[in-house]
C-alpha cells in the first residue's frame, strides 16, 4: 500500500505544493490538509510547509501553533506517528513544544536565501534513516528568523542524546552550535531551517539530495509502524 503523507497548508503557506511534488517523486501520496480541519484523514505522517503563516505575526508559528489541526498532529506525533516541519514548520514545531529551542531573527538581521551545506548528524529518526551519519547535503535556505537558540543545558542535552539531525558547515544565520536541525526523544518528529523539498530535481534544485527525507520515512513506514 502506497503510504500517503499529509501536507498542511496555513494561510501564508508557500512551499506546501513543493513539499507535494517532493513526496510524490519519492514514491508516496500527498495528501492536502487544511490547518482549520481537525482531521487528518488517515495519513501515514504529516509535513508542516514554509512560508509565512499568518504573516508570522507575533512571532513566526506562534498562531499556527493554535490552529486546530495542531491538536491532532499534537496527539499523532505523541503516538509515534512521523511529522516533520521544515523552516516555517520548524518555528511550529518549536511553538508548539513538539521540539525544544526557538527559531530568533538571523544573527545579521538580514533575509538569507542560498544554498546551504549540511552534514547529517544522525540517521535514527524517521526522516533520515537512509542517510550516513557524516554525509554532506546541500538543501536550499531561505529565511530572515532561522537563528536556532536554545539554552546551555538543553543544547548540551540534545547532543548528550544524539537529537541534533543536521549541522551547518557554512552556519547563514549564527545558530547555535551551527544547529540546523533537531529531533525529538522518540526520533518521530524532526524540524529543520533549510528546504529538502527545494532540493528534488536536478533540473531546479541545487541537488537532489532531499529526496533522501521523505525515502527515509517511507523506510520507516514500511517496516510495519505505519498508523
Amino acid at each position: 500500500m502506497t503510504a500517503r503523507i499529509g501536507i498542511v497548508t496555513f494561510p501564508g503557506s508557500l512551499d506546501d505544493r513543493d513539499a507535494a511534488r517532493a513526496v510524490h517523486l519519492a514514491g508516496a501520496e500527498p495528501v492536502a490538509l487544511w490547518h482549520d480541519d481537525a482531521q487528518i484523514h488517515g495519513v501515514d505522517g504529516v509535513w508542516l510547509p514554509g512560508g509565512f503563516s499568518y504573516g508570522d505575526a507575533l512571532r513566526c508559528g506562534a498562531i499556527a501553533r493554535f490552529s486546530q489541526v495542531m491538536d491532532t498532529v499534537k496527539a499523532a506525533a505523541g503516538q509515534g506517528m512521523p511529522v516533520i516541519g521544515v523552516c516555517n514548520g520548524f518555528q511550529m514545531l518549536c511553538e508548539s513544544h513538539l521540539l525544544p529551542g526557538a527559531l530568533v531573527r538571523n544573527a545579521h538581521l538580514r533575509y538569507r536565501n542560498r544554498p546551504a551545506r549540511l552534514r547529517v548528524e544522525t540517521d535514527r529518526t524517521a526522516w533520515t534513516r537512509l542517510y550516513e551519519p557524516g554525509n554532506e547535503v546541500v538543501f536550499p535556505a531561505k529565511h530572515g528568523e532561522g537563528r536556532y537558540v536554545a539554552d546551555e543545558a538543553v543544547l548540551d542535552r540534545l547532543e548528550g542524546e544524539g537529537r541534533v539531525v543536521f549541522r551547518y558547515l557554512d552556519n547563514p544565520n549564527g545558530s547555535m552550535r551551527d544547529i540546523a536541525g533537531v529531533t525529538n526523544e522518540a526520533g518521530n518528529v524532526v524540524g529543520l531551517m533549510p528546504h529538502p523539498e527545494h532540493a528534488v530535481e536536478a533540473l531546479t534544485g541545487p541537488s537532489t539530495d532531499g529526496l533522501g527525507i521523505v525515502a527515509s520515512v517511507l523506510a520507516h513506514l514500511s517496516e510495519g509502524v505505519r498508523r
